[in-house]
């Protein structure tokens, strides 16, 4: 497992909300850099891509675990 996911593994409800708003604000940033010719690394696009989704899916797991 990477040292990311088990750094979102650690947190609560709460804070992987913040994290994933922080994340898409992060995301949309480098949407219009990449637009407007400014980002030289695209390959962050897809990995911001992904980062959503792992969170989204620890924020479901998580979700799922308090219904139990």
């Amino acid at each position: 497992m990477s040292k990311e996911l088990i750094d979102l593994r650690k947190k609560d409800l709460d804070q992987l909300n913040q994290e994933l708003a922080s994340v898409r604000a992060e995301q949309f940033t480098m949407r219009i850099k990449h637009k407007t010719g400014q980002l030289n690394e695209t390959n962050l696009l897809k990995n911001t891509r992904k980062k959503i989704a792992r969170i989204k899916t620890l924020i479901t797991e998580t979700k799922n675990k308090e219904v139990k």
